[in-house]
Parts: structure tokens; sequence; C-alpha cells
């Protein structure tokens, strides 16, 4: 390496980033190097630059080309006291923070929640389902996430992302009262009531969550085999009523020369609840055909 070459090496003339998928953000590689007066700074869409300076946040740039000088530069130049300028390279901390959303993340109960069924009382239920968020507040987000740390992915915070879900889930659903049917019935209503649950969680780092979906709210399998089991029992219970209903009010149905055409329909619905079978359907469909001839 020759000198004109080593010395090139020691400033820095142009500074961009292009994040890879599940990026947040990066600091800036400076290895000993200082930024040139009139470097070159690219934002991409998407994205925002922040320099710091011994711990303090500076300037913040979004999308756009600019030329690092005193103009561009304010708050950092009252930081280093450039009373009229600089014309020498300096040092910096820069930061590049990815706002884009992050989608296609996924969410689930790590421990069933317990809700006030008013049919069935306690249940503890499962749910899981789909998010997206980004950075909305860059400066939140640097002090309270990034701090000092080279770079920050998404896979860095999802399992505090998940956690803070579980909690507003606990909370927005444990102070219901509404019936389970109805909870896992109207999933759309639901994914917006917890998406504004999970906003003030977010919010304090800096994020916001863009988007919440409920794919599943169930039940442990041995409760849904009791609640299925308990809902049959009063179908079944029912169909046996109505049978009764049709038993006692048939004589006096034929008393009164009911039209065998609306006994024969009444047959029919009875045949297909399950409260006669079809040996007795079809003996005493026949019988009201005969009437009929």
């Amino acid at each position: 390496m020759g000198l004109l070459d080593f010395l090139s090496g020691e400033y820095i003339e142009a500074l961009d980033w292009v994040e890879q998928t599940g990026e947040l953000a990066i600091r800036y590689p400076m290895e000993g190097r200082q930024i040139r007066n009139g470097a070159q700074l690219t934002v991409r869409e998407g994205q925002t630059a922040l320099f710091h300076n011994e711990g303090q946040l500076a300037d913040a740039f979004e999308a756009g080309m600019y030329s690092l000088e005193t103009s561009n530069l304010p708050l950092l130049t009252a930081l280093m006291h450039w009373d009229r300028g600089f014309a020498s390279p300096f040092r910096s901390d820069v930061y590049f923070f990815s706002t884009k959303d992050q989608v296609g993340l996924k969410w689930g109960t790590a421990q069933p929640i317990t809700v006030r069924d008013k049919d069935y009382g306690a249940l503890r239920v499962r749910a899981f389902g789909t998010y997206s968020f980004r950075i909305e507040s860059v400066p939140v987000f640097a002090v309270r996430v990034m701090g000092t740390l080279d770079r920050m992915t998404v896979a860095d915070i999802e399992a505090q992302l998940r956690g803070a879900i579980g909690s507003a889930l606990a909370s927005a659903l444990g102070g219901e009262n509404i019936a389970f049917v109805d909870l896992a019935g109207d999933q759309a209503a639901l994914s917006q009531r917890l998406l504004a649950a999970v906003q003030p969680a977010f919010g304090q780092w800096g994020l916001t969550c863009t988007s919440f979906f409920v794919q599943s709210v169930s039940l442990p399998e041995e409760v849904q085999a009791h609640m299925d089991k308990a809902s049959a029992m009063r179908v079944v219970g029912n169909v046996e009523d109505y049978a009764r209903f049709q038993a006692a009010a048939a004589p006096a149905a034929d008393a009164q020369g009911d039209d065998p055409f609306v006994q024969i329909d009444k047959l029919h619905r009875l045949f297909v609840a399950g409260a006669i079978s079809q040996a007795d359907y079809d003996a005493k469909k026949a019988a009201l055909l005969a009437r009929i001839a």
C-alpha cells in the first residue's frame, strides 16, 4: 500500500448503509478513521442517520444525500464548539436506523391466559398470530434499545417484544367478561382490540406496532372436549323435548283433522333431528300417505 493510499484510508469520504433483511440499526464502522469535511452522506428511503458526540445525540438525517459541512451539522457544531466552522476531519459516532416495517413476525401465548367466560366461568385460553412493527422514534430507540451496541436486529429483540405482547394480552383479556365463542368468533375485532393493547409497551422503546392479527384462539383439549360434550347433550335434550311435544300434540292434531301434508313435514323434521328411526319414519309416512289416498 502506497503512502497516498494509506492517508486516504484514514478519512471517510462517503457514508451509507444497505441493510439486510431483519437488520434494525448499525453503528457505522469507523475503525479509527475520521470524517473528512464535505464527505457525502447517503440516507436511503426507510432509513434515518443519527450522529453522536461523546454519548450525546446530535444531528439526524432523513432520506436524501448530504454534504457534511457545518451548515448541515448544527447540533454537532455546537457540541464540538466549531465557532467558525471546521475545515479539518472530525470524529463522530454515526448510526444508521431502518424505519421500514418489519413484517410477518409471529407471536403466541407461552402460557394459557385465564379469562372470565360469562357462560362457563374461568377458562384458560391460548392464542397465536402475526404482527409487524417499525421504529417510530429513532432517538428513543437509540437511547433505550440500541445504546452502544454495534448492531441490532429483529432477532435481538423478538423475545422482548413477545413478552410484552403476552403481558398486554393477559391484561386485555383477563379483565373481559365475554363468552369464549364470541371471543373466538370475531377475530378481526379481537385483533384490533389487542393491537391497541400492545401499543404502549412498544411505544416505550420507540417502536410502533403497525399490524396485529389473531389467527387462532383455543382452549386446552380436555376443556374443549367437555364443552363439546355439554353442547351435544343440550342438543339431544332439545330434540327429546321436541319429540315429546310432538307425541303429545299428535292426538289433538288428529282430532282436529290436521292436514296430512303438515304431519309429514313434522315427521320429516323429527327424522332429520334424529328423534325417530328410519323404520318409524317410513311406517308413519306410509300411514299418512294412505290417509291422503
